[in-house]
């Protein structure tokens, strides 16, 4: 079992920044490929950016790429996701989430955080 918890959420205005973290517990963050999530109010639950497990491989979603950060460390077993350059159509609850990497398996997301809001005024 993995527990994970975000941290750093926040209101800030437009064009501003915020870093949050996901800190997990109960086995080592090493085994898992992470990513970031995210829900807006009325909407589905979206992607937002993964990493692999040794921090490697990264992808985003077309809408924040350029913008946002993801990054590991694995010997905190703390996985980071800078954002930058805010917009309004960013505010929502920001999940983390693990799943376990295997080569040449594909593991759904296992683990998952409570979230952390994340508001952005205009």
């Amino acid at each position: 079992q993995v527990q994970l918890v975000e941290s750093g959420g926040g209101l800030v205005q437009a064009g501003g920044s915020l870093r949050l973290s996901c800190a997990a517990s109960g086995r080592a963050l090493s085994r898992y490929a992470m990513g970031w999530f995210r829900q807006a109010p009325g909407k589905e639950r979206e992607f937002v950016a993964a990493v692999s497990r040794n921090g490697d491989s990264v992808n985003y979603a077309d809408s924040v790429k350029g913008r946002f950060t993801i990054s590991r460390d694995n010997a905190k077993d703390t996985t980071y996701l800078q954002l930058d350059s805010l917009r309004p159509e960013d505010t929502a609850v920001y999940y983390c989430a693990a799943r376990m990497e295997v080569p040449g398996i594909r593991y759904e997301y296992a683990y998952w955080g409570q979230g952390t809001q994340v508001t952005v005024s205009s």
